[in-house]
């Protein structure tokens, strides 16, 4: 499946086979794939929690309006990202040149201190970008997925024992569709959508 075709189709699925189970290559496959996805500074803020423990999902689904794709699906990822990455930036330009980090480390610094705001935002858009990969990855390899943001964050933070410098963003339920998502609702006219250079003046 090209990527086109992967855009086109995927959809969010609410109900899935529970006796289909991903192999650990695959799972593999979609983390690492995921783990391409572009982060500012390179800092790869995002952190995956696989959840496979069905008791933990059942607390899970507990604190998601009972929603069965928790329970039912083949994988429950949680993407989380962690706040404090700026805070050591040679982790991740260690392979840089010198003179390329002598560069990025004021950079980075000059972004992130003391703007919680800009930090939590740019964590936000690094699971975005990789649950999107993640997604599109699935349906490349005949997978179904949900993203989903309707449960309890503080309390399923708790149950996965978040770190305090981290966030939750959003969790993607990955599986073998057992019914069809419902016709697409309706999708704005693209004029509504884009805009050349500005918006129109009031």
């Amino acid at each position: 499946m090209n990527v086109t075709d992967a855009i086109l189709n995927r959809r969010a699925i609410k109900h899935y086979d529970p006796t289909h189970h991903l192999s650990e290559e695959e799972i593999e496959k979609l983390l690492s794939l995921a783990m391409q996805s572009p982060t500012a500074f390179n800092l790869q803020h995002w952190r995956f929690v696989l959840v496979r423990d069905p008791a933990i999902r059942q607390q899970i689904r507990a604190l998601a309006w009972d929603q069965a794709q928790i329970t039912e699906a083949s994988l429950l990822i949680i993407l989380c990202a962690r706040l404090s990455v700026w805070e050591e930036p040679q982790r991740y330009w260690s392979k840089a040149p010198q003179a390329v980090q002598d560069f990025m480390f004021p950079a980075i610094r000059a972004y992130y201190q003391g703007k919680p705001q800009v930090i939590r935002d740019e964590a936000m858009r690094s699971c975005g970008l990789a649950g999107q990969t993640i997604m599109l990855a699935a349906q490349e390899m005949g997978l179904d997925s949900c993203p989903m943001d309707g449960f309890d964050f503080e309390a399923v933070g708790k149950v996965i024992n978040l770190p305090e410098d981290h966030i939750i963003s959003f969790m993607i339920a990955l599986g073998k569709k057992t019914t069809d998502a419902w016709p697409k609702p309706g999708q704005i006219d693209y004029k509504e959508a884009v805009f050349l250079n500005q918006f129109p003046s009031a």
